[in-house]
Order: C-alpha cells, then sequence, then structure tokens
C-alpha cells in the first residue's frame, strides 16, 4: 500500500482529507483497483483541461526536482511538461556525471539535499531499488521513474490509461506483449497492473529474453492467465492490445549475443493483417527497427498517442502527491 503521508506540515490549509497527499509512488504493487480508477478519473480531468485552457496554476509556487541518472527523453520531458502545465517549475538534472554525485555522494545524501529545494522529486536511477532507498531517505513525496530493470510504475499507469481511453476498458482483453520481457520494466509493472483485471497475457519472446519466472509465478498466484510463445503467430489474431519493446542494448554484457536478438521481430503491414480491425499497438519507445515506420499511420498504431497519454497521468500524480487532487 502507499506509504504514509510524510509531511506533517499543511501549508496549504488542510490537505489531509486528499488520499494521496505526501505519498511515494514507487511500485504498482501499491496501487488497488478503486486506486487505478480514481487516478485515471484524475487524468481524465486533466486531460479535458489541458484541451481546453492548456496551462493552469493548480501547482502554482511548487517546485519539481527531476534527477536522472539515466538518459531518458520521453519520461523526463513529460514530467518537465507535467509540471509546466500545472503552473509549477522545475529543477532538471538530467547530466548527473557532472553533479556531486560524481564526487562521490551518496543517493541518500542527493535526495535530502534536492528536497531543501523542491517540493517534490522524481528518479531515475540504474540500480534496482534505488527507489526505494530514495524515498526512506526524502521526507518529501519520491515518484520512482525507473529503476534498473525492477520498475517503471508511471509508464504501467500511463499504458493503462491509454488502454481504457482507447478501448474503452480494462477487463476482457487479451494482451500480448512482445519482445524483450527480460529485462523490459515496463512490461513487468504492466502486467502487475493487469492482474487486477479479467484479463488474458500472451508473452512473446526469445528463450533468453522471456518473462522472468518469478513474475510469471507472481501472477498465476493471483489467478492471471498466461501463456508464452516463441512466434507471434498464434497470439496476433486474438490480441486486443499487443505491447511491443525494443530490446535494450544497454542491458546487454555481448555485443554478439544483443545482436543475435535485437532483430527477432518487426511489425509491419503485412504482419498486421492478420490482427483485428478493433485493437491498438503500444510501445513505450524509444524504437529500434522492431516496429516498421509504414505502420504509423494506421489508426490502430497506438504508441504517440500513448505518450500524450502520459502528460496526462504524471499530471494527475503530481497534483495528487502534492494534495491538490
Amino acid at each position: 500500500m502507499p506509504s504514509p503521508t510524510k509531511n506533517p506540515h499543511l501549508p496549504f490549509g488542510d490537505q489531509r482529507s486528499a488520499p494521496w497527499y505526501g505519498k511515494d509512488i514507487i511500485s504498482v504493487k501499491q496501487f488497488s483497483r478503486s486506486d487505478l480508477e480514481y487516478i485515471f478519473g484524475v487524468a481524465h480531468e486533466m486531460r479535458v483541461m489541458v484541451e481546453r485552457v492548456g496551462t493552469f496554476d493548480l501547482l502554482k509556487g511548487k517546485i519539481l526536482a527531476s534527477i536522472f541518472y539515466e538518459p531518458s527523453t520521453r519520461t523526463s520531458s513529460s514530467f518537465i511538461a507535467a509540471m509546466e502545465r500545472l503552473g509549477g517549475n522545475v529543477i532538471n538534472i538530467n547530466e548527473v556525471r557532472y553533479s556531486s554525485v560524481a564526487k562521490g555522494e551518496s543517493l541518500p545524501d542527493t535526495i535530502k539535499t534536492l528536497e531543501c529545494y523542491a517540493d517534490v522529486i522524481v528518479i531515475r536511477h540504474p540500480e534496482l531499488g534505488s527507489a526505494a532507498k530514495a524515498a526512506e531517505a526524502a521526507h518529501k513525496p519520491v515518484i520512482n521513474a525507473g529503476d534498473g530493470v525492477g520498475e517503471h510504475p508511471t509508464q504501467a499507469l500511463l499504458d493503462a490509461f491509454t488502454i481504457r481511453e482507447e478501448l474503452g476498458r480494462m477487463d476482457d482483453l487479451t494482451v500480448t506483449m512482445l519482445g524483450d520481457l527480460k529485462y523490459g520494466r515496463t512490461v513487468h509493472s504492466l502486467s502487475r497492473l493487469l492482474s487486477l483485471y479479467n484479463s488474458r497475457l500472451h508473452y512473446v519472446s526469445p528463450e533468453i529474453l522471456r518473462m522472468p519466472p518469478e513474475i510469471i509465478a507472481e501472477l498465476e498466484a493471483k489467478g492471471m492467465r498466461q501463456t508464452e510463445h516463441r512466434t507471434l503467430d498464434q497470439a496476433l489474431p486474438e490480441t486486443d492490445v499487443l505491447y511491443v519493446t525494443r530490446v535494450q542494448r544497454e542491458r546487454f554484457e555481448s555485443e554478439e549475443v544483443y545482436e543475435s536478438v535485437k532483430s527477432a521481430y518487426v511489425l509491419d503491414k503485412n504482419i498486421m493483417s492478420a490482427a483485428k480491425s478493433k485493437m491498438i499497438v503500444m510501445h513505450p519507445l524509444p524504437r529500434v527497427t522492431e516496429i516498421s515506420t509504414d505502420f504509423d499511420d494506421d489508426p490502430r498504431a497506438a504508441y504517440f498517442r500513448q505518450m500524450e497519454y502520459g502528460l496526462y497521468v504524471r499530471m494527475a500524480l503530481l497534483a495528487m502527491v502534492l494534495g491538490k487532487a
């Protein structure tokens, strides 16, 4: 469950009734189905507000510290845009190698320093469990933007929101995850969220990039229907959501092994002719060769719309942890 409210001070009046005020967003495991419905409801309102007025002053006077120990374009930009759309400001630290971390400063000390300047902290770090470690050190809310091969909870939330907005439901869906399922933290987190709904999962990957057995066992214990495949042929015709991931070069120690699997699956118009006419293709981006650009104009290609949905979800989360939702 979400961590207890950290900040005992209520600078904008009594915010104790706000259910997510002062809480961390570390893992999808902390969410219930009712939590998701609440988040999606706030995200939908953010979408309406952006479409109507663009920006507003809900978080005026608030500051986000965004610290990324790994390169990021989409997640970092999305959080910055979310905070600025809400009228807040951002301390953006992307080049961590030039900061005090390069001088040997510990993660807890970095976090304790940043919270002196900011009201909420977003962190991406290559080590599994780093976000929880940061949250333990902080008195301000911490949002996990990816911790190594562990979790990426805000990506999973925007992925689930995309499915709901595009298909109108989360139950009774067949979701096929394709590509790097071993190192892909996005599929780890999304599969856990989907276990809250009556859905079915297909895993399609090379043998060496299978979904980790411990995750399969965890979902099986929750009654999740799961099947594994090495080719897309059997799963594609019944798929409602095809979630594609790139094979991540940075996760491989051997270039030879990476080269052997990097182009295992390439989606194009011809392959997608076997899919339903009413379904969606998603991808957390960036893509490399796994989806051909000739599919981009297909109405089922939802991956760029997915990025926009991410803005609304992150706006919702920032407003929630700062007591303004």
